[in-house]
């Protein structure tokens, strides 16, 4: 049994001989979608992670004041039965990361996130002062 494949009419098959070689990998996944909002006191940076838990998450404030957000899921479904084989046996990973430069004037001491209804949420209060401040920071995702 073999996959069936996708041609495309409308493209030369030139391309389609190049685009599916074996060393130009694939990306099957997108990158979650994110919005940065400013408001008067803060800035509130959401991504959408439907299906994604708090443990999925990881978010630190790096050396060079930006903000690394990561997401990690694994999800196999392993089903054990007497008289059978895999033909196909399907395995779930996903894998993103962000970086976003973070303004001066975000108190780095106080930024907060969570995850609710598929969205994960940054809470970046702005400071008064500006202060520069190089240390690492992590952040509990709640």
């Amino acid at each position: 049994m073999t996959p069936a494949r996708n041609n495309q009419n409308w493209l030369p098959s030139i391309f389609n001989d190049f685009f599916d070689t074996d060393w130009m990998g694939r990306a099957n996944a997108t990158a979650p979608a994110i919005n940065v909002i400013e408001h008067d006191d803060d800035y509130c940076v959401e991504l959408a992670a439907p299906g994604m838990s708090k443990e999925d998450f990881k978010v630190d404030v790096d050396q060079n004041d930006n903000l690394v957000i990561t997401m990690e899921k694994k999800d196999e479904k392993k089903e054990e039965k007497k008289n059978e084989r895999y033909l196909r046996r399907e395995f779930s990973y996903s894998k993103f990361q962000q970086t976003l430069i973070l303004p001066e004037d975000v108190d780095k001491d106080k930024i907060s996130a969570c995850v609710e209804h598929g969205v994960l949420r940054v809470e970046l209060p702005k400071r008064k002062e500006t202060e520069a401040d190089n240390a690492k920071h992590s952040i509990e995702v709640k």
